[in-house]
């Protein structure tokens, strides 16, 4: 039997919240995941306002296939509590996702998860609202095999550069690149450790956004180094940025067609009474079939996904 498709996180693309005319581009733009922002991208004095916007732009349009979620502010700050509850009361079935920033802990976690089970209880919501976490503080990196484990409703945790390096007071320039010399990737430790947190919890890894969305071939050595590493998607704040993550993080012709050598050579082998056959001087056993799977189920769901309905700009 053929493993279960993987979840597509290939790309989430960041949209403010108060930008009415950004809605309709970032539903057309392809992403696997749209989430309007709350928090970074708008000010404080226009925080309560621009749940409506969310709520409008989540309600309003057709956004095909394409995950709806929303940023929430933290739980830190006066604004949390009401995002929820304004977000999921106004916009009821139409939100798939939240995203959680500024966690520290798997307490936090909960607290998120207990305020939604009891809204969607009084809204009779049977489909849970999911959650996907932001790891962007010293705290949450100490702390992150609990918080990947601290919800059934949770579907990734994203590292967060940007908030990061003022948690550990890396010196680094807007794009979050060391303002110097350094020797191999500046965020090795955190993004495998980030990276390790998530597969404990079944979860996937998404990588950190690139601020100069100019630079495509900088945006695509990012993503492509993580995406080695074993993440499968990473964020977008600007458009341009959705189709390089879409094809970064999906198989190449070649790694399906190594897959499909592979497992069709094992079983021959398997049929044979062989526990490993060699190809091309290359062993391939077990542990290859199961990697191999791995590949052709994430080819099958970018496929489905390339042929699932998208929205389109009005």
């Amino acid at each position: 039997m053929a493993p279960a498709a993987p979840l597509l996180r290939r790309s989430e693309l960041a949209t403010p919240a108060t930008s009415d005319r950004m809605f309709d581009r970032a539903a057309a733009s392809g992403a696997d995941l749209v989430f309007l922002d709350l928090e970074d991208a708008v000010a404080p004095a226009r925080k309560v306002e621009a749940r409506a916007g969310a709520v409008a732009a989540l309600t309003g349009r057709d956004w095909g296939s394409t995950v709806r979620a929303v940023r929430v502010n933290g739980l830190h700050t006066p604004w949390a509590h009401g995002d929820v509850v304004e977000v999921l009361t106004g916009a009821v079935d139409a939100l798939d996702t939240l995203i959680l920033p500024k966690v520290t802990s798997a307490r936090d976690v909960w607290w998120f998860d207990v305020l939604l089970t009891q809204l969607e209880a009084q809204l009779g919501r049977t489909r849970p609202v999911r959650l996907e976490v932001l790891i962007e503080d010293v705290a949450a990196l100490a702390a992150v095999e609990e918080i990947a484990v601290a919800s059934p409703r949770l579907d990734a945790l994203i590292f967060g550069a940007g908030d990061f390096s003022v948690s550990v007071g890396a010196r680094v320039d807007t794009n979050f690149a060391p303002l110097g010399d350094y020797p191999g990737d500046f965020w090795h430790y955190a993004r495998c450790k980030v990276l390790a947190a998530a597969r404990i919890g079944g979860l996937v890894a998404v990588d950190a956004p690139y601020p100069d969305y100019r630079d495509a071939a900088g945006y695509t050595v990012q993503a492509r180094r993580a995406g080695l590493l074993g993440y499968t998607g990473k964020w977008a704040i600007h458009p341009s940025q959705v189709p390089i993550a879409n094809e970064v993080y999906a198989p190449t012709a070649d790694e399906v067609a190594r897959a499909e050598r592979d497992i069709a050579a094992y079983r021959d082998g398997e049929a044979r009474g062989l526990g490993a056959v060699g190809i091309g001087g290359v062993l391939v056993d077990a542990a290859h079939v199961t990697l191999s799977q791995a590949v052709l189920a994430r080819a099958r769901a970018v496929a489905e996904r390339a042929t699932a309905p998208r929205a389109v700009a009005r």
